[in-house]
C-alpha cells in the first residue's frame, strides 16, 4: 500500500433507496487494484487538524438548510420526493468541489402498484478506481391515503442521515476540492445490478463498478437519543473500531455535546446480527459493508412520532463530527490549519 502520498479522488452518489458518497482512491502498490482495499490504512489527524476540520460544520445551519426541507411526505413518485431530489441536486452542484450529478430513473412494481424511483448519483471524479461509499435513502415510507391525517416525516428514517451527508459534503468541500486536484430495496437492488454490469474502469472486461467499492457505509435510523451501533460483519469490524476510537478522541478533547462517557455510540465488540437494509444487494455481490444502524431501533421507528420534535440535537451533532473525522482519515486528507488556530472562527 502506498503511504501518505497516495493519490486520492472522490465521488458522491445519492440514490433511492440509498444515498452514496464514494471516495475514489488511486495508488500504485504492486497488487491488483481490486485487492488494495484489503490493505488500506487510515491516517490519524492531530488535535489541531480535528479542530480545524470541525470548524467548518454548523449543526444549526444544517438543520435549517438541509434537514427541514427533507421533513416532508416524500414517498416515491410524490411531489415531496421530487422536491427533495431537487434540493439534493442543487446543494451538491452549488459546492466548489465540482460534483457531477446524474440520475438513474426506473419503474418498479410495489404492493401499491408500479411506482417511479430515482437514484441520484453525484460524482466528483469517476476516473479513479476505488471508492469509499456513504449511503442513506431519501424517500420515506409510504402510508395509504386513509392514514394521512398525520404527516409521516421519517426524520430518523432517513431525513437526518441525508442531511448529515449534505452537511458533510459542505464541511469537507475545501478538502475534497484539494484532493481532486491532487427497507424497501427497490433502488439499491436496481443500482447494485446496474453497477455489476457496468465495466470499471471504462473499457475494462473483467472488473465492474462494484469491484471499485472499498467500503459501503450505510447510515440509517439516526437522530434519536442514545443510539448504540454494534457489529454485523467481521470483515469490517475494524472500521467500527476506528469510529469508536474517533469517538473517544473527540470526547477527550471536549468536542462532543452531552457525551458523558468516552464511549456512548460505537460498540464493535457487540454483535447485533444482520439487519435487512439497502446494503443487502451490495453485500450479496461481495461488497464490504459497514452498517451504521442503532440496535435496538428508535422507539419512533415507522410511526408518525418519527418527527423533528423527537430528534436529539446533541446526538446528531456528535455523530456528524465523528463521521467527518472518519471520512478525512480514511481519505488520508489532512485539513489546513489556520496560521493562528486560537483565533480561528
Amino acid at each position: 500500500m502506498a503511504g501518505r502520498s497516495e493519490h486520492i479522488k472522490c465521488i458522491f452518489h445519492l440514490f433511492y433507496t440509498a444515498a452514496l458518497w464514494a471516495t475514489f482512491i488511486q495508488n500504485s502498490s504492486g497488487i491488483p487494484w481490486t485487492q488494495e482495499k484489503l490493505k488500506h490504512s487510515a491516517i490519524t489527524l492531530t488535535q489541531n487538524e480535528i479542530e480545524a476540520a470541525l470548524n467548518h460544520t454548523d449543526l444549526e445551519q444544517m438543520w435549517q438548510r438541509d434537514l427541514r426541507p427533507l421533513l416532508v411526505i416524500r414517498y416515491p413518485g410524490s411531489a415531496g420526493s421530487q422536491a427533495v431530489q431537487e434540493h439534493i441536486k442543487t446543494t451538491l452542484v452549488s459546492l466548489g468541489a465540482g460534483w457531477e450529478v446524474t440520475e438513474d430513473s426506473f419503474m418498479s412494481q410495489t404492493p401499491y402498484g408500479p411506482l417511479p424511483f430515482t437514484n441520484l448519483i453525484a460524482t466528483l471524479d469517476p476516473s479513479a478506481k476505488r471508492r469509499l461509499v456513504l449511503a442513506c435513502h431519501y424517500d420515506s415510507k409510504y402510508y395509504p391515503p386513509q392514514w394521512h391525517g398525520r404527516e409521516f416525516q421519517g426524520a430518523t428514517d432517513s431525513a437526518v442521515p441525508c442531511a448529515m451527508m449534505l452537511e458533510l459534503a459542505r464541511a469537507l468541500d475545501e478538502e475534497l476540492k484539494a484532493q481532486k486536484s491532487s427497507n424497501s430495496l427497490y433502488g439499491s437492488r436496481h443500482l447494485a445490478k446496474k453497477m455489476e454490469s457496468t465495466p470499471h474502469p471504462a473499457g475494462a472486461t473483467d472488473t465492474n463498478q462494484l469491484h471499485g467499492i472499498d467500503l459501503f457505509v450505510l447510515l440509517d435510523l439516526i437522530g434519536a437519543p442514545s443510539p448504540r451501533f454494534g457489529s454485523q460483519f467481521p470483515n469490517t469490524v475494524h472500521w467500527l473500531t476506528r469510529l469508536q476510537n474517533i469517538e473517544k478522541r473527540l470526547h477527550s478533547m471536549n468536542l462532543l455535546v452531552d457525551h458523558l462517557n468516552s464511549v456512548e455510540y460505537f460498540w464493535p465488540d457487540r454483535p447485533i446480527g444482520r439487519v435487512a437494509d439497502d446494503h443487502v444487494p451490495f453485500l450479496d455481490r461481495g461488497v464490504h459493508v459497514l452498517h451504521i444502524i442503532p440496535s435496538p431501533f428508535p422507539s419512533v421507528w415507522h410511526t408518525f412520532d418519527d418527527n423533528e420534535q423527537n430528534l436529539d440535537r446533541s446526538t446528531i451533532q456528535n455523530l456528524s463530527k465523528i463521521l467527518q473525522v472518519f471520512v478525512l482519515e480514511y481519505l488520508n486528507a489532512r485539513p489546513a490549519i489556520p496560521s493562528n488556530p486560537q483565533n480561528a472562527p
